[in-house]
C-alpha cells in the first residue's frame, strides 16, 4: 500500500473512530430503526468530513503538499475524497428515505413512536425547530453536489465551463453545513466526534469562502508579461517565456505553476521549462496541444500580453544522494528535465560544480520536431547527460528492460518518471517486480489535476 493510499484510508478511518469512541450503541441496536439512526449519523459525518477536507485541499496548502510529495498528489487526494463523499452521500441517503419508503409502500412497520422526550438546553430546541428546514436544504443540495461531482470525474464538459460549475461546490457544501451542524446528534457536540466535526467544519467554511471570493493562492500569485512564444509544429508544442514582475520567489527545476491569461478560463498547471536566473526573473512553459484550451492557446496569446503566475509547487525536484539518476519522460513529460538540465548547465557555468550523479535520460515521444529535438540535443551536451531518445514508430514501446539493459548499476539509481500515468504505473509495476524499491525510490508525476 501506497503512502497516498495509506492517507487516504486513515483519514476515513479517524472520523469513524472517534463517532465509535463516542456513541458504540450501533452494536446494540434492538431493532432496525435505532440501526438505521446510527447509520445516518455515520454516513453523513463521513459524507461532510470529506467534503470538508477535500474543500480544504482545493486551496493548495504549501504544507500539505510537502507531507505528501506533491500538489500533484494532493489534488488526486482531492479526487479521492470527492469519490467517497459521493458514495457516503448517497448511502446516507438511501438510509435516510429508503425506510420511509418502505413504510409508504407497505413493505415494512412504521417505526413505533413514544412521547418525545422534553427538551432543557435553549440550543437544542433551536436546532430542533430547525430540522425541517435543514432537512430540505440537505436534500436539495445532495442532489446539486451529486450532479457536480459527477460532472467533475466524467469529464463531460471542457475545462473552462468545469472551472466554473466546480466553484459552485463550494457555495453547496455551506449549505451541507448547515444540514449537518442542525441534523447531527446533539449530544455528539461536546463529544471527541463534535469536537473532530467543529474542526472540518470550521476549516472547511473558511476553505468554502476563499473559493468562492476566489482568493485561492492570492499570496502566491504575481503579474507576469509574455516575452517570447515559438510554436514547435512536428509535436504540437508553443514554447511561452513569461518575465515575471517582484514576488517570485524563485523555483527548483521540476516544479510546476498555475498561469492564467483569460480571467474567464480560470488559472491552468504547466510545469515550468526553465531554470531560475534572479538577474533575469521569468519563466518558459512548454504547452502541448491537448484540450480544448491548450489547442486554442496559440490564438488566444500574444507578445505582451499581461499573465498572473501562481506558485510554484511541486516536490518532483530531483532532491535525492543517489549515485545514479535514470529520468523517463514521456511525451511532453520532457519539460521538468529541460529544467533541470538547464539548471545542470549554468550551475557548470557558474561554478564548475556538476551534478555529482550519473544521469541517463529516456525520452520516449510518438512525435518528432526536428528544432526541438535540437534544443533537446543542446541541453543534454551542456548538462553532461546521457539521452536514450526512443521514437515510437522506430523503437516500439519504451520498457523497463530496455532500461535496465542500457543503465549498469540501475538498482542503486533513483528512477524519476514524467508522462502519462498509465506508462509510468507500467514501469513501476515493472521494477518492483525486479526488486526495486519503488516506495523509495520511484518518482512519479501526476500531471492531472481535474
Amino acid at each position: 500500500m501506497g503512502k497516498l493510499t495509506r492517507i487516504f484510508w486513515i483519514m476515513l478511518a479517524v472520523p469513524i473512530a472517534f463517532w465509535l469512541l463516542t456513541d458504540s450503541t450501533v452494536f446494540q441496536a434492538p431493532s432496525f430503526f435505532p440501526l438505521r439512526s446510527a447509520m445516518v449519523q455515520i454516513t453523513g459525518i463521513l459524507a461532510i468530513g470529506c467534503m470538508s477536507v477535500a474543500t480544504v485541499m482545493a486551496l493548495r496548502p504549501l504544507w500539505l503538499e510537502a507531507r505528501v510529495d506533491g500538489l500533484d498528489k494532493v489534488y488526486r487526494l482531492h479526487k479521492w475524497l470527492g469519490i467517497a463523499a459521493l458514495v457516503a452521500s448517497v448511502l446516507h441517503w438511501l438510509w435516510a428515505k429508503g425506510p420511509r419508503w418502505a413504510v409508504e409502500w407497505g413493505l415494512m412497520a412504521p417505526r413505533p413512536r413514544g412521547p418525545r422526550p422534553t427538551l432543557q438546553d435553549p440550543l437544542q430546541i433551536a436546532f430542533s425547530r430547525l430540522h425541517g428546514p435543514a432537512e430540505q436544504v440537505g436534500e436539495w443540495a445532495f442532489y446539486a453536489v451529486l450532479v457536480l461531482i459527477l460532472v467533475a470525474l466524467l469529464r463531460v464538459i471542457p475545462y473552462r465551463a468545469f472551472y466554473k460549475t466546480h466553484r459552485l461546490i463550494a457555495a453547496v457544501y455551506l449549505l451541507l453545513v448547515f444540514h449537518a451542524v442542525v441534523l447531527m446528534k446533539f449530544s455528539y457536540w461536546s463529544s471527541l466526534i463534535g469536537v473532530l466535526m467543529a474542526v472540518l467544519l470550521g476549516w472547511g467554511t473558511y476553505a468554502a469562502i476563499v473559493a468562492l471570493l476566489r482568493r485561492i493562492g492570492a499570496s502566491r500569485q504575481v503579474q507576469g508579461d509574455i516575452r517570447t512564444l515559438h510554436y514547435y509544429p512536428g509535436v504540437q508544442v508553443l514554447e511561452t517565456e513569461i518575465g515575471i514582475a517582484d514576488g517570485w520567489p524563485g523555483h527548483k527545476a521540476g516544479q510546476f505553476a498555475f498561469a492564467r491569461s483569460d480571467p474567464s478560463e480560470g488559472a491552468h498547471p504547466y510545469t515550468i521549462a526553465s531554470d531560475w536566473r534572479p538577474e533575469r526573473p521569468g519563466i518558459t512553459f512548454l504547452t502541448k496541444e491537448l484540450g480544448d484550451h491548450t489547442s486554442r492557446l496559440r490564438e488566444k496569446v500574444a507578445v505582451g500580453q499581461a499573465v498572473r503566475v501562481e506558485g510554484p509547487y511541486g516536490c518532483f525536484t530531483f532532491d535525492d544522494d543517489r549515485p545514479r539518476q535514470i529520468w523517463i519522460a514521456g511525451g511532453i513529460g520532457i519539460t521538468p528535465f529541460v529544467a533541470r538540465m538547464k539548471h545542470l548547465a549554468w550551475q557548470s557555468r557558474a561554478d564548475g560544480r556538476t551534478a555529482g550523479q550519473s544521469i541517463d535520460l529516456f525520452h520516449s515521444t510518438a512525435d518528432v520536431d526536428r528544432e526541438a529535438l535540437d534544443n533537446l540535443a543542446a541541453d543534454v551536451r551542456s548538462s553532461a547527460v546521457r539521452l536514450h531518445l526512443m521514437v515510437d514508430a522506430r523503437d516500439g514501446r519504451l520498457t523497463g528492460e530496455q532500461i535496465r539493459k542500457a543503465v549498469p548499476g540501475w538498482e542503486e539509481a533513483s528512477i524519476w518518471f514524467c508522462g502519462p500515468v498509465g506508462f509510468g504505473n507500467a514501469l513501476k509495476q515493472d521494477f518492483a517486480r525486479h526488486g526495486f524499491p519503488v516506495q523509495e525510490r520511484f518518482h512519479q508525476e501526476f500531471f492531472d489535476l481535474r
